[in-house]
């Protein structure tokens, strides 16, 4: 086993040590693109992180600003709380180019980081190309991570963020039949229990390789046990820190694939990477969907790896998959 020096970036964790690569690895086709983005992640450098923590969330955050591209003017940002029983959610609102005065449609956009990680900036770059190409606002939640605060804590803030900006439609002037939702890895798990919940008062659900199961024991799991980019022994550590209560581990709010019924989800598309450990995972998710006869889109991407979102000042596929999702959202809010 070939063993390299250097640190282990993963979107929601970064820690130091030996980058192994197995054999199995090395049979990885990737792309000259990819494997130069996985060359310069080993070369990230957090230095003012307070602890193991402070430092995986500072080099997401590091990632995704090196790698997310240029950022899109958008026309206007908008930042305030919304108030849930002891404590407040965080918003980020952004109105894109062009946007008219009648009330418009909209996306709450729930951000991935292992469900420990993410934040305003991860994402500030695709939130903001998602604006523009949609013609849609997106309102970005920040809920609150583990293990600070372990489920339910973050799906509790997600379901609260999305029901009031659906309630205060007209003072936020959104269309409120006009409505959807996009996850990425982490986030998709929670937008999938909010879809469940909420049913037809969402037109649509985008799910970026979602995180579906804890199990980690699908055939992908086994083929990127190691990575690139993210590795089955910090997806263990994460799914730890989130579902800290046992009883969590069978709660299906928690845990995707463990819903039994979808019949009121909205239409979904689910886009997937080809080399990553979550892509069978959210395979058994479109199939669980398809088995309740929702209508379910499901894009591969070859040659991707996890994380490939924020890749976009590198890598040609995150614009096509943007295009792809502003297709599906248009869609789908008519």
């Amino acid at each position: 086993m070939k063993k390299i020096l250097g640190i282990r970036v993963i979107p929601g964790l970064i820690f130091y040590g030996n980058i192994n690569h197995n054999k199995e690895m090395n049979t990885i086709k990737l792309t000259p693109e990819i494997t130069k983005i996985i060359e310069n992640l080993n070369k990230l450098h957090v230095f003012d992180g307070l602890n193991s923590l402070d430092i995986s969330r500072k080099g997401y955050e590091t990632m995704a600003i090196q790698l997310g591209g240029k950022k899109e003017a958008v026309k206007i940002i908008e930042e305030f709380n919304i108030r849930n029983k002891n404590h407040e959610i965080p918003v980020r609102i952004y109105r894109p180019n062009g946007i008219v005065n009648e009330k418009s449609p909209a996306i709450i956009y729930l951000h991935g980081g292992w469900f420990i990680s993410g934040s305003f900036e991860t994402h500030n770059t695709i939130v903001r190309q998602l604006a523009n190409v949609t013609g849609s606002v997106i309102v970005f939640v920040d809920y609150r991570l583990a293990p600070e605060h372990p489920f339910p804590a973050g799906f509790d803030d997600a379901q609260w963020a999305t029901e009031w900006i659906l309630n205060n439609s007209d003072a936020l002037n959104i269309d409120k039949n006009k409505v959807g939702i996009i996850g990425d890895s982490a986030g998709a798990a929670l937008a999938v229990g909010i879809s469940t919940r909420l049913g037809q008062q969402l037109r649509f659900q985008v799910l970026i390789y979602p995180a579906a199961d804890n199990q980690l024991n699908t055939q992908s799991w086994k083929d990127y046990e190691d990575g690139p980019i993210i590795n089955k022994d910090e997806g263990i550590k994460a799914w730890n820190w989130y579902l800290n209560d046992p009883r969590d581990q069978q709660n299906p709010m928690a845990i995707p694939l463990l819903i039994k019924d979808f019949k009121n989800t909205p239409p979904t598309f689910i886009l997937l990477a080809e080399h990553d450990p979550l892509r069978d995972e959210g395979k058994q998710l479109a199939q669980n969907m398809e088995a309740s006869e929702i209508r379910v889109k499901i894009t591969h991407y070859r040659e991707m790896v996890h994380g490939f979102m924020h890749m976009g000042a590198v890598l040609k596929e995150t614009r096509e998959a943007v295009l792809e999702i502003a297709a599906f959202a248009k869609e789908n809010s008519k």
